[in-house]
């Protein structure tokens, strides 16, 4: 089978909009954490997010474009362009056949939705834009990255909620690995800052009210974050043929299903999917230094990610660096894994772990090394990078640096 490498890396994200930024962000353990401007918090208990920020659209997209994109579609096409230029490659030259893009998200455009809705119930419309759907349209951030850099091979989108973007990343993996293709343009996009869509995660009462402190015994939850990462992934001996820089490699990929509880974390779904991940691999606990932990800061996901650990790593869970950047960037939910899959490549690749910002004093049952408050300078060889997701969606990527 083929070796996978990473060759392009583009991001929009709450700790910058392009990758020197973020890369800056998460050295100095900034945090974007902070008070909601871009929708009316009136009626809102959680006032309080991750958002993009210094994003104008306008900038990025011209007027006949903005019509047909979703904030959501918006912050894919805009990675997807950082992550395909610095590939240095073009896919109106033959290679559009042999690319596939696969994107993950959990819910799409409902930022449109959220608009429609108001529309047809507040204002009492009564018809709906012409282009909703168009921009709704889960999928609709995908089929934008393929007409615009002209990829004609296999294309989808994946969603299963909080793991959607490891989902995606990993089946690109498997694919280029297969041969079925020689380049993925994949990752992850999510917009979800609307009143109604707060209102509902409030309703879960999971939600923090001031910030996000996974693994801290005094965490309150999680807190809501947005943005998309996109990654070129490349057969290794073609990306070495054309001289291509290589960002890191792509060395495994687990996936396991809880059937458990539609909402709670299974202990030994986690761990199943991140064996399955170093058997994918061919790789050993030992060899792992350091996990991009799923960490939302809920009360269940840290203990249970915690013992999962544990289960899969024995005595060298120990001796592994954990860390949440969630902690800084917050839950993107279907984008998630695809932001936190970046900060691992970055982390690999510039020689520092990232913190777990906000890091007060460890939950008893939470004992690992969780790299409080302060990136780390480490030469770490191998990472691993875990989505869980509600209902029971388990996926986890081993990048290699």
């Amino acid at each position: 089978m083929n070796r996978v490498v990473i060759t392009g890396l583009g991001i929009i994200s709450p700790l910058g909009n392009n990758v020197e930024d973020v890369t800056a962000s998460l050295r100095a353990g900034r945090g974007a954490i902070g008070p909601l401007t871009n929708i009316p918090i009136e009626g809102l208990n959680t006032k309080i997010g991750a958002e993009v920020r210094n994003f104008d659209p306008n900038a990025h997209f011209s007027d006949k474009q903005l019509p047909l994109l979703d904030r959501c579609a918006q912050f894919a096409l805009a990675a997807s362009r950082e992550a395909i230029k610095q590939s240095g490659l073009s896919f109106r030259d033959g290679l559009g056949p042999h690319t596939a893009t696969i994107i993950g998200s959990g819910v799409g455009g409902l930022g449109t939705l959220d608009e429609s809705f108001h529309r047809l119930y507040a204002q009492g419309s009564k018809r709906a834009h012409p282009l909703t759907i168009p921009k709704l349209m889960i999928s609709a951030a995908m089929s934008h990255i393929t007409m615009e850099h002209g990829i004609t091979g296999p294309s989808f989108t994946v969603a299963s909620a909080c793991a959607s973007a490891n989902h995606a990343m990993g089946v690109a993996f498997h694919m280029v690995r297969s041969g079925s293709v020689d380049i993925a343009v994949t990752g992850g996009t999510e917009s979800v800052f609307t009143f109604g869509t707060i209102k509902a995660w409030e309703a879960l009462r999971v939600m923090a009210p001031d910030t996000c402190r996974p693994f801290s015994r005094n965490r309150l939850g999680m807190v809501l974050g947005e943005g998309a990462a996109i990654v070129v992934l490349e057969n290794r001996a073609r990306a070495e043929a054309r001289g291509a820089t290589i960002l890191g490699e792509v060395a495994g990929f687990g996936m396991s299903s809880d059937a458990a509880d539609i909402v709670l974390p299974s202990m030994t779904g986690s761990a199943s999917a991140m064996q399955a991940c170093l058997t994918d691999a061919g790789l050993r606990p030992e060899d792992i230094g350091y996990i991009n932990a799923h960490g939302t800061g809920t009360l269940a996901n840290d203990i249970t990610e915690t013992k999962a650990i544990h289960a899969v790593f024995g005595d060298h869970a120990k001796k592994l660096a954990v860390s949440s950047t969630k902690s800084m960037h917050g839950h993107a939910l279907g984008a998630s894994g695809a932001l936190e899959f970046a900060a691992t490549v970055i982390g690999l690749r510039e020689g520092f772990i990232p913190p777990t910002i906000n890091f007060t004093e460890a939950d008893p049952e939470c004992d690992l090394d969780y790299v409080p408050n302060e990136a780390r300078a480490a030469r770490v060889e191998v990472a691993m990078s875990n989505s869980f997701a509600f209902g029971g969606h388990n996926a986890v990527l081993a990048i290699r640096r």
